[in-house]
């Protein structure tokens, strides 16, 4: 049996729970303290994702479309967060 479906499940869990607990304090007046357990349930929601993807991948060779997409990903980013903003 292989791992990757109930690390991309669990992904999928620690990821909704740690927005859900951003949200809550941002939204819901919840105390400051839900940001520490968010943070937490991203690392692991990184992390997991990292781990499904390790597995499923086959022998761990670089694939040029991996880095194609990472660039236009950053590209992508960087236009939301530096572009000009209306007045």
């Amino acid at each position: 049996m292989t791992i990757t479906p109930f690390a991309y499940i669990g992904a999928a869990l620690a990821e909704i729970a740690g927005c859900y607990s951003f949200w809550a304090w941002r939204r819901l007046g919840k105390s400051p303290l839900w940001i520490v357990p968010g943070m937490v349930l991203l690392a692991l929601f990184a992390w997991l994702l990292t781990l499904g993807w390790l597995w499923a991948v086959e022998g761990l060779r670089p694939d040029p479309w991996d880095a194609t997409g990472a660039v236009i990903c950053l590209v992508g980013a960087t236009v939301i967060l530096f572009g000009p903003r209306a007045a």
